[in-house]
Order: C-alpha cells, then structure tokens, then sequence
C-alpha cells in the first residue's frame, strides 16, 4: 500500500507566527515591512508596453481595512459578498476586504463579452445569493445593468477603488478570524451544469498557501511571483495572491487577455524581474509561448533567475516541456525549474507537486496496458510526466472508483487525496459528503485514515497511477473515451490528431465521446490554423489525415472531425479545452465555427 506525502520543511513568518488567515499576512507584514512592494499590476490595455500600479504592504492594509470597514456597516458577519473586478490591484484589496470584514468572498469577474462568462456569471450568482457586490467605479454602470437585466438585483453594489481611497470613517472592526471560518467559496468552471462551490476555510487557504512556498521555494521578501491566470480562478487565486499574501512577497499581476494577445509578454515581465521569480501557468501556455516568441525577441531575455515554473493543468506533455526549455535554453531556463503541479479547486489548488532541484520524471507506458488499468514500462507508447507526491502533509491514493478500495502501485484508479487544504464541501450541495468525505478501505476491508485529524477521503474525479511513490496522472473519468470496450485516453487522440494536418492549429484540439445507436462515437474538434483561411480549408482532407492518424496509433475509428476557427473551441477560465463543453454542444448541434 503506497501513499505520498510530503514534509513541510520551512514555513513563511505569517504561519510560524501564528496568523491563520491572510487579511493578519497582510497586518503583519504593513507592521514589518510596509515600505515594500507588496502587489503590482501591468496594465497593457492602457499603454502596449505595460502601465505599472502597485501597492506597498503598507498601502494595501490601509485599503484592506477601509473595504472591511464599508462591508461591515452593510452586511453581518458570513454574509457573502461578490468581487465582479477586473484583474488589478483592486482585485487583491477587494478580496482580502471582505475577509478581514469576516464575510464569505466570491472571486467572480466583471460582466464581459467573452463566450459563455456572462452565463456562468448570472448562474453563480443566483447560486451564492450575496448581500454584497464589489466592482470598480469603471464597471458599476454596467454590473448594475446585469443584475437588473438577469433578475439579481437586490445586493448592494460598491465600487471598491473609491471605497478603498475615500479616507473617511473608521477603520474596520477587529474580528477574530478561525482556521474554520469560511473564507470564500471557489466556484469551479462548470460546463455542463451551473457551476459548484467549493467552501474553503481559512484554514485551507493558508494550508494551500504555506504548502506553495515550501514547494516553489519562496523567500519572503525576495521572490517576486509573476501571474497572467486570472484571480477568479483557483491557480490564479494562489499563485497570484494567497502565496505572496502568506509568504510576504511581491506579486506582480498581469491581465489575462495581455498574455493570449502576446504571450511574449509573460516571459519579458519575468525577465525584468530582480531577484528570484515564480511562476505557474496551464500546459498549452509552456507551448504556446515557445511558438510565438521569435529569436530577435528572445535575445537578451534572461531567464536564470527563475527558480520555479509550475505546470497546473491536465496531463503535462513531455513534447510540449522538450519544445519550451529547448527554446529558452539560452536564455537561462533549465528544465530543472519546471514544476509539474496537480490539484483542483476541492483542495484550494494544489494536492501534489514534482520535486525541486531536478526535472519532473517520465516514463514511457505500453498504451494498452495503461488502457486496461495497468502500468506496463515500455519503449514506446503513452508518456506521462510525474506530478510529484503530496505537498506538505498531503496524502494521494490511487482508488477502485466503483468500490472505494486501495489498488497497489501499478494499477490505475481514481485519485484520492486528504490533507488540511482539502474544502468542506459544495456550498447549498447536501450530497457533498460523497466527494469530500469518501471512506478509502484497503483490500481487506480496513478502513485507510490518512491520521492527521480528518478521515474522510476527496474524490477527486481524476484517474492517475502511482509508480515508485510518484503520481501520475492519466486524466479525467467523465472524459475517458471508451469505444468498444476499450478505453482510450483524449490527450492521447488529441496529440495524434494535432499532428496530423498542417490545417490543425496546436494545442486546440479536443477528443470526446458521444452516444450513438450501437454505442460510444468519437469525435475529434479542433480549430484551423491561423494561416489557413476558411475558404482555404479543406475540411475532408483535415478530417481524412485525423481519421487515418487516430485509427493507425490507437485503432479507433473517429467518427466525425469539426473543423471550428481560431479561439472557437470551448475553454476554462485559465485556457484549458473544456471536453464537456465540447460534448454537450456536439449534442446540441452548436458546436459549429461562428456559433
């Protein structure tokens, strides 16, 4: 019986000192060093080459405090109050003021016109019901047109740039946060259904938080954490907030759109970084930056300081990892740096990561065997890249979805993890028990207690192996495709299929399965490159060479290849391509380029 778990080596000062929720991080550190940059914004809407805000530790427990003060008059203590912000400063003193008020926070996002936000919005919101909603005075005009124009009015609406800077009134009263108290509820990206949130204490904030500055080896007041991914997201929530909050740190925050538009960006913002930096990002991004940075724009760029980029997304791929650090290897970055990091938003984030100071590990699977539950070593089939083991006092088990038992090393089965950051549950589900409190026995029948104070077990919903102490994921149960009664993992058809015709645009491409009369179809999405036209693309040679690829390295028939136009391909807030989305649309008949 083989369980990972990691030790917590070093602490930030916050936890040593007792401090348990990150509005008394903040209070700490305005005390100790309140002249320092605590956050900053790179603003490439105003100004291309980047408009810089920033806030010393000082500055920003003073708004803190004056936001807390405006919500405390307005709402009582485990209200829940919505930050509908765009990224920016703003954003962290939004969020970190409704937790010093002691009220529930819900990292949200202004209303937009991205595909699908405006929706999923409207549903989290009718979901939580709160008292209060946070924006900015640039965007009041128009979340109070959403709410009124979706049935939601009846929270209050503050614009937190003016609450925060006002300089009238009190400060806020103190209140006693608890490692237990509910801090904010992380909705996940839901596609298929209206969007569940997940309960997280501040406790398990902190957890999550302390357990990324030991494992990305953060120093307080010397590194710098330089984060695209949005704060409403559970990757970008942590690294680019609750981390440098806890640690004592700098984070510097960039827009998400900045880094889609030119993912150049990034990497220079990094560059221009004194001292040590962090960073996290989804897979596709590693791949996506290495294609659209061109040589003269690398010269010069120096990367050596960087001492850990995390990889926070599906199954890592090892191409994509050969691709970016063979394409930065002069300019500092060694692929020692690169963090294969999984988690989900039931545990804050982060459950297990791949150890510092040396590459991620690989192996080579025998793709049948890994199909029918089994990890067999082989010279030539699916390659997985090791996420590590459990981050500071985590616990991953590899477990039978259908009965709840332990399997040995070896054998694939869902992912179950336990440890002081797993949440409480989804807020308003009474069926929550069944993810967040699973009972995990082994083959005998004795019941496994990770014996850290919780026995419960998370589901996590994802399918991975363990190998000499190191998980491996393989990817997600509802996304297995399974024609035939065979198992076939999508990343796999995904890869084969990107490959197979110039028309494919990289890192776009989604495989799913479908009902049909006889049983499970295939079905491969993709978006066209962006040199080809619409007019250019022959959609039955592209879908002829998936067809032939997919059914020569994984016997699988496809049974039907869409064709959709650059950014048409269903995604999550943090870039990823969203299986389901994809599937329910198939279904519906929408999924179709310019629907």
């Amino acid at each position: 019986m083989t369980s990972t778990h990691g030790r917590l080596r070093r602490t930030p000062d916050s936890v040593d000192g007792g401090d348990v929720s990150l509005p008394a991080a903040v209070a700490r550190w305005a005390r100790t060093q309140g002249d320092k940059r605590a956050v900053a914004f790179v603003d490439h809407r105003v100004d291309p080459e980047g408009e810089v805000t920033e806030l010393t530790w000082g500055e920003l427990d003073a708004r803190v405090d004056a936001v807390a003060a405006w919500c405390q008059k307005r709402a009582a203590r485990g209200a829940r109050a919505a930050v509908l912000v765009e990224q920016g400063t703003d954003y962290v003193v939004a969020f970190l003021g409704v937790l010093r008020a002691g009220l529930v926070a819900v990292p949200l996002f202004e209303p937009n016109p991205l595909p699908g936000h405006t929706d999923r919005l409207a549903a989290v919101l009718a979901d939580c019901a709160p008292e209060l909603v946070l924006t900015t005075s640039a965007h009041a005009d128009a979340v109070e047109s959403f709410l009124r124009e979706r049935e939601l009015a009846g929270p209050e609406l503050g614009s937190v740039d003016v609450v925060a800077t006002s300089g009238t009134g009190a400060g806020a009263e103190p209140v006693d946060l608890r490692a237990e108290d509910v801090a904010y509820l992380q909705y996940t990206s839901g596609s298929t259904r209206t969007p569940a949130g997940v309960v997280i204490t501040h406790g398990n904030v902190v957890a999550n938080a302390a357990q990324g500055y030991e494992a990305y080896e953060c120093e307080q007041g010397q590194t710098t954490s330089v984060c695209w991914l949005p704060l409403f997201h559970d990757m970008g929530l942590v690294v680019g907030l609750a981390t440098p909050v806890l640690g004592g740190f700098t984070a510097l925050l960039m827009d998400p759109i900045a880094f889609v538009l030119r993912p150049q960006r990034w990497l220079e913002e990094i560059a221009g970084v004194e001292g040590p930096v962090v960073s996290a990002a989804p897979n596709f991004a590693y791949g996506y930056v290495a294609s659209r940075m061109t040589a003269e724009e690398r010269a010069g760029l120096r990367l050596d300081h960087v001492v850990s980029l995390g990889d926070g997304s599906e199954p890592v791929m090892s191409k994509t990892l050969d691709t970016f650090y063979a394409t930065f290897a002069d300019n500092g970055l060694d692929r020692r740096v690169h963090r294969h990091t999984y988690g989900l938003a039931e545990a804050v984030v982060m459950v297990s990561v791949s150890p510092a100071g040396r590459a991620p590990r690989e192996v080579t699977l025998d793709r049948v065997s890994l199909a029918a539950g089994r990890a067999v070593h082989a010279e030539q089939g699916t390659t997985l890249v090791s996420a590590g083991q459990g981050a500071g006092g985590q616990f991953v088990r590899i477990a039978d979805p259908a009965t709840g038992v332990a399997l040995p090393e070896g054998h694939v089965g869902e992912i179950w993890s336990s440890g002081p950051n797993v949440g409480q549950g989804y807020w308003g589900k009474d069926d929550s028990h069944e993810v967040f409190e699973a009972t995990l026995t082994d083959a005998d029948g004795t019941v496994v207690d990770p014996g850290w104070g919780r026995a419960g077990w998370l589901r996590t919903g994802d399918l991975g192996v363990l190998l000499d102490g190191d998980l491996f994921i393989a990817g997600r149960i509802k996304d297995l495709i399974i024609v035939d009664g065979t198992n076939h993992y999508p990343q796999d058809i995904e890869y084969t299929a990107e490959q197979a015709h110039p028309a494919i645009r990289r890192h776009t491409v989604g495989a799913f399965s479908v009902p049909g009369e006889t049983g499970e179809l295939a079905v491969v999405v993709a978006e066209r490159a962006k040199q080809f036209t619409a007019d250019d693309l022959d959609h039955a040679e592209v879908a002829a060479a998936v067809k032939s690829a997919v059914s020569g390295a994984h016997a699988l028939a496809i049974h039907d290849v869409v064709i959709l136009g650059p950014g048409e391909v269903p995604r999550t807030s943090s870039g990823k391509i969203q299986r389901s989305a994809c599937r329910a649309r198939y279904a519906e008949g929408t999924l179709r380029a310019g629907s």
